[in-house]
């Protein structure tokens, strides 16, 4: 028998299409008749702001190659410029597919239910016409700065992601003469506009059509022929040399200001725009054909997400469960006693994220800590983590906090972090040279009476307390010697480049990672081929890793059952005869985002789970602070464990992969209705006292939809 070539780049699928793959999942929850509608508005604005960025990084660096004439193929065996060929493809499908869902699905569905948007100022009824012109004047023209382009004046900066009209201008005098003119759609004022309505209906207009409407009095001595609005993506990767970065602070801050200026690589335009406006447009951005996006409706439509806050249509949305606590955690009791009497199991946001911003808070206050050290990746807008960092620091304790300045497009946020916990005298640090820092941790060092004991909690996800309560993820908090001391040693490595000769059990990238996955997928192989079962069970949101993958193909040949959960990019192909018929993969898209990683290895009956920030990617397990940690109790191995279970049940928010790479529905038919964020939400429930006679509600999978 011939020995199989696992990294045949037919085995492979293309990173960036499968990404496209994946917002089309999200763009079928914006399909789903079943689900409220504006839970439905909100996914199509997802969509929108998940193909800004995959367009302002992926395809922007994939331009970057095009123009260094770089030719190496990726796994798929596809070069630069093939797939920006297929990826312009796919996105002018879903592009055209997600405005058909507006204009003919989700806009009747809102007007009849009241809610009207009104995308064309044609459309306002007298009384309409008088209360934007008279908004126009009063609240709109004093922030608008118009911008002819002639001899005299040359074409403005643009700047990324504005929204912005351009006009075709005819001189009054001198007819034959014609200007293009720019302004922007002010950020700083809101774009849905709510105007008078009868029968109790809300009316909005969008911002750009009150200025179009109102364009002639920003341009009095001349006659507006057209205008039409558009909108610009730039390359926003940030492209920085460390070891040559004197002050890294300085470098990052400089290169966010070049962002500005970066390459257009996609010029959205309104559909039907006059000819001559769009050649001048493409001139002046530099860009081509394959590049312009003409949008058949609203261009930008995030703006939905505005949408689907308003008030008084609360039967249009989802009942957003409330997190409940940790039953090992009573609120304002001593979180350190908690925590020594076992390890705690956290589970976001079916538990509320309280007791983590707690453990900060409690230990910047109790005068028995000495010192507290915690790495942040990113933070809500008004951080009560970042709080309690800078009080524990004011009030005399230890304070060493890593700020991942590098983390994409919250740079500028986390630079303002930065020099307020500076200020308030914590020690701050920026990471290794060459490396992201991605890993979650936080260490309390607290002097007791049979001496220093070190607390630590370890995770999946950012100590962001706003986004705790959208995405799941999981945590512990543990006071075991040997997690501890890996946790000092984490931080002295990144405080000081100090590496100790052997580590307890935190397993960390780039240095062992890799290795060790490899070892654990391989030791699976050995058990079958040892006459016992193999199985792997994974959770995370991208695999695109060829030795992992390789190395799950050989599993697999080899007879391991492999079960993956991957919500995002998914690069391993299903059903190749010989290869991958023993793995299977789906993707959980829902009313939360499918975030934590969880591995479980069944070791010949000796099950081991591990958890931890990195996925099954090039990047977190060779350029990345990463952080995987062993789940070391038997009553929590068996929630995690849980989760798995639960997650590969389900039959309603599941897609499960296909051999020809697409992602189908499970069939339902005969079967009870599992939906797994709503099994964990009523667990949550359950599992906190409702009667004074002390008794947790069952843990159960529902057999009926929720």
């Amino acid at each position: 028998m011939d020995k199989i070539d696992f990294t045949n780049p037919e085995y492979y699928e293309n990173r960036e299409l499968s990404w496209i793959k994946f917002d089309q999942r999200v763009l079928e929850e914006a399909r789903d008749k079943n689900i409220p509608l504006l839970e439905r508005v909100k996914f199509l604005s997802i969509v929108s702001s998940n193909l800004d960025e995959f367009f302002m990084v992926r395809v922007a660096s994939l331009k970057d190659m095009v123009h260094a004439n770089y030719k190496k193929k990726d796994i798929a065996g596809m070069t630069a410029q093939e797939q920006l060929v297929a990826i312009n493809n796919d996105t002018r499908d879903m592009v055209d597919t997600q405005y058909s869902t507006y204009t003919r699905s989700i806009i009747p569905l809102l007007n009849n239910e009241g809610i009207y948007v009104i995308d064309s100022h044609e459309m306002l009824s007298y009384e309409q016409g008088e209360f934007v012109d008279r908004y126009f004047m009063e609240s709109v023209y004093p922030v608008l700065t118009p911008m002819a382009v002639d001899a005299s004046r040359p074409f403005p900066l643009i700047r990324n992601k504005t929204l912005n009209i351009a006009a075709l201008l005819a001189n009054k005098q001198n007819k034959k003469e014609t200007v293009f003119a720019t302004v922007q759609v002010p950020g700083v004022l809101p774009r849905l506009v709510q105007i008078p309505s009868v029968n109790n209906a809300k009316n909005f207009i969008l911002l750009e059509q009150i200025i179009e409407r109102n364009i002639g009095k920003l341009f009095s001595n001349y006659k507006v022929l057209c205008a039409y609005p558009y909108r610009i993506m730039r390359n926003a990767d940030l492209t920085i040399d460390e070891e040559e970065a004197s002050d890294l602070l300085k470098e990052i801050q400089n290169k966010l200001k070049m962002r500005q200026w970066g390459e257009v690589i996609r010029l959205e335009v309104e559909a039907g725009i006059d000819a001559k406006l769009l050649r001048f447009l493409k001139s002046e951005f530099k860009v081509a054909d394959a590049d312009v996006f003409e949008i058949p409706g609203p261009i930008d439509l995030t703006v939905l997400m505005k949408l689907y806050g308003i008030d008084g249509y609360d039967h249009l949305r989802y009942v957003q469960p409330v997190p409940q606590k940790v039953p090992e955690i009573e609120p304002g009791e001593d979180i350190f006693e908690a925590i020594r009497k076992s390890d705690i199991f956290l589970h976001h946001p079916y538990q509320t994220f309280d007791p983590v911003v707690d453990f900060i808070r409690q230990a910047s206050k109790d005068p028995d800590v000495l010192a507290i050290k915690q790495t942040l990746y990113r933070v809500s807008g008004n951080s009560p983590i970042i709080s309690s960092l800078a009080q524990a620091a004011e009030n005399g304790k230890q304070v060493t906090v890593l700020v991942e300045l590098k983390a994409r497009f919250d740079e500028e946020h986390n630079i303002v972090w930065a020099k307020k916990l500076e200020q308030a005298g914590c020690h701050v640090i920026y990471g290794l040279v060459g490396l992201k820092t991605h890993s979650k941790i936080a260490l309390v060092v607290r002097k007791e009476e049979d001496g220093i004991r070190r607390y630590v909690h370890l995770g999946t996800g950012n100590y962001n307390d706003s986004t705790a309560k959208l995405y799941t993820d999981c945590g512990i908090f543990t006071c075991k010697e040997s997690i501890g001391e890996d946790a000092t040693a984490v931080f002295n490595m990144l405080s000081g480049y100090s590496e100790p000769l052997s580590w307890n059990e935190l397993i960390l990238a780039p240095y062992w990672l890799r290795d060790k996955f490899l070892y654990l997928i391989k030791r699976e192989i050995k058990h079958v081929k040892a006459g016992k079962e193999g199985r792997i069970i994974a959770k995370m949101n991208s695999l695109c890793d060829p030795g992992i993958i390789a190395a799950l193909y050989e599993a697999s040949a080899a007879g391991v059952k492999i079960d993956l959960i991957v919500r995002g990019i998914c690069c391993l192909k299903v059903g190749i005869p010989g290869v991958s018929e023993n793995i299977s993969v789906r993707s959980i898209v829902g009313n939360f985002l499918e975030h934590s990683r969880i591995f479980y290895f069944e070791n010949g009956g000796n099950e081991d789970v591990y958890m931890g920030s990195a996925d099954w990617m090039p990047r977190n397990l060779d350029r990345r602070v990463e952080i995987i940690f062993p789940v070391l109790e038997d009553s929590l191995k068996e929630k995690a464990i849980h989760i798995l279970d639960v997650e590969l049940k389900d039959n309603v928010k599941a897609r499960v992969l296909e051999s020809d790479g697409n992602y189908v529905r499970i069939d339902k038919r005969g079967k009870s209705l599992i939906n797994s964020q709503r099994v964990f939400v009523e667990e949550a429930e359950l599992a906190i006292p409702k009667s004074d006679d002390g008794q947790k509600g069952r843990i159960f999978v529902p057999a009926e939809p929720l």
